[in-house]
């Protein structure tokens, strides 16, 4: 008998309470987060090697940055991941993508993961203290949000939860940068992180949100009605989450211009060329889904599974592609422009 086959008659057996914590965690969507997270202090600490930044930073303290963040982030975000499971408890054993979650399973009360997720979420933010406040400020802030806002307040009422909500998973680069730019960030401001790059950062994981996670929504159709979870795709239909989904390509488009209209962002012009490319590739996925398509054996619609999955190698691919940019030397980006 397969897993699939064993879920739907019952529950399955307990897996070890590793796996348990591990599946509270979410592990594997919390990979992405951190691969943001690394490229921005990359990127931070490559541009001052280049001198384009006033600060000094050794491999050492990279490394060292890059270790903390990576731990301390992934405790952070897997605590929201756990308290997240604790509120839905209602509602996961009730749909196909959430049931077979530790929590519907029996396999740990919802208290017992409101506990674990709380215990992990303080001490990971906390752990940010070591590097500089405002990383650790903004750790509390995205757990807060994540939890009050997206999970308690907004994913129940109303169709933009993800919008407003996706806030949540787009500080990552601002904690990594706060983390790197530790030594040269004295404003009390939590905004003023020194540079505008990990705000652009912010707002392309914030403008890609909503498009992967309606593609989900189209390729899971149904699922969300089922449970009374607002999601665009249930309450307006469809073609208008396809519509709402290109606008959003169409605000990374723009975003990637950024080097060519704001050269003082300080990033690299060639960047601009490279995430043109790569936002292309991603709409043109978002653009292919048909509204219309007829779906699968199990209810679903296979276009929109393809943009979805697309989208998490575009956000990799755009940050990779910075953190690549930025290893070469000004000097030999002359012709293309400054960088800062």
């Amino acid at each position: 008998m397969n897993v699939v086959e064993q879920a739907d008659e019952g529950t399955l057996p307990h897996p070890g309470w590793p796996k348990v914590f591990m599946r509270l965690m979410k592990l594997r969507v919390i990979v992405l987060l951190q691969v943001t997270a690394v490229c921005a202090i990359l990127v931070h600490d490559l541009l001052a090697r280049h001198s384009l930044l006033d600060v000094q930073r050794s491999w050492t303290d990279t490394v060292y940055t890059i270790g903390l963040t990576v731990v301390a982030g992934t405790l952070s975000a897997g605590g929201s991941n756990s308290i997240n499971m604790w509120y839905d408890a209602d509602i996961d054993p009730h749909m196909r993508r959430t049931k077979n979650r530790p929590v519907p399973q029996g396999h740990i009360s919802a208290r017992g993961a409101l506990v674990f997720g709380l215990l992990i979420a303080v001490f990971g933010s906390s752990l940010f203290f070591l590097v500089h406040w405002k990383a650790a400020f903004w750790s509390f802030f995205s757990v807060a949000f994540y939890v009050f806002i997206y999970s308690i307040w907004l994913k129940r009422r109303t169709p933009q939860n993800i919008v407003i909500g996706g806030i949540a998973g787009a500080t990552p680069p601002l904690i990594g940068w706060a983390a790197a730019a530790s030594t040269s960030i004295d404003s009390l401001n939590p905004f003023d992180l020194g540079s505008p790059i990990p705000w652009v950062f912010f707002m392309l994981i914030f403008f890609w949100t909503p498009p992967h996670f309606w593609a989900l929504a189209l390729y899971r159709s149904g699922e969300y009605g089922k449970v009374n979870i607002p999601m665009l795709n249930e309450v307006k239909g469809p073609e208008r989450t396809v519509l709402e989904s290109k606008v959003y390509c169409v605000l990374l488009l723009l975003l990637g211009l950024v080097p060519v209209f704001w050269p003082e962002s300080g990033l690299p012009l060639l960047w601009a060329f490279l995430a043109t490319g790569l936002t292309v590739w991603y709409a043109k996925s978002v653009w292919d889904i048909d509204p219309l398509e007829k779906l699968d054996e199990n209810g679903r619609m296979p276009k929109a599974a393809n943009s979805f999955f697309r989208s998490l190698y575009y956000l990799g691919w755009m940050h990779v592609a910075l953190v690549a940019v930025c290893i070469v030397p000004p000097k030999w980006l002359g012709f293309l422009g400054p960088l800062g």
